[in-house]
């Protein structure tokens, strides 16, 4: 595969993951997961380099952009979630499979919490859905983490 396209690919995985919320779905209570958000996690995770420290804020802003959320807040918390994960890999010298999903969910939590306060007002009551969209997302995390891993396989067998 060229190098140019190549390292185009985390970019489209990553931006086709925010476009998924775009898709008109009726649902009674709000449990989509911000697969763009965990997509950009699979793809630190597993494949350290596919991104510079840099990425998190250009795609951030395209996640606000088509999801609606207030403009910036995907910037800030995707940038401060590559800050952390950067942390952690200064910590920790291997990693394996349940560490990453364990660093994958708490970053989860704390960028669904963090959205929540930013986009509702306090007083609302939200508290039992948002819990249940932290749990489902964070049980993405595996297929994310898998559909990230096959697209590796094939950038490095071509």
């Amino acid at each position: 595969m060229p190098a140019g396209r190549s390292r185009v690919i985390p970019w489209a995985t990553v931006m086709a993951g925010s476009l998924i919320t775009i898709i008109p779905v009726v649902a009674t209570i709000p449990l989509l997961p911000p697969f763009g958000f965990v997509m950009l996690l699979a793809w630190r995770l597993l494949a350290r380099f596919a991104f510079k420290p840099w990425a998190a804020a250009p795609l951030g802003l395209f996640d606000d952009l088509v999801s609606g959320q207030p403009l910036g807040s995907a910037v800030l918390m995707w940038s401060l979630a590559f800050v952390a994960i950067d942390m952690i890999e200064q910590r920790l010298a291997f990693r394996d499979y349940w560490q990453d999903w364990l660093i994958a969910g708490g970053l989860i939590a704390a960028c669904i919490l963090v959205g929540r306060f930013i986009a509702v007002p306090v007083g609302a009551h939200v508290d039992t859905i948002l819990i249940a969209q932290i749990a489902v997302t964070i049980l993405m995390f595996p297929l994310a983490a898998r559909i990230v891993a096959a697209i590796q396989n094939k950038r490095g067998a071509e």
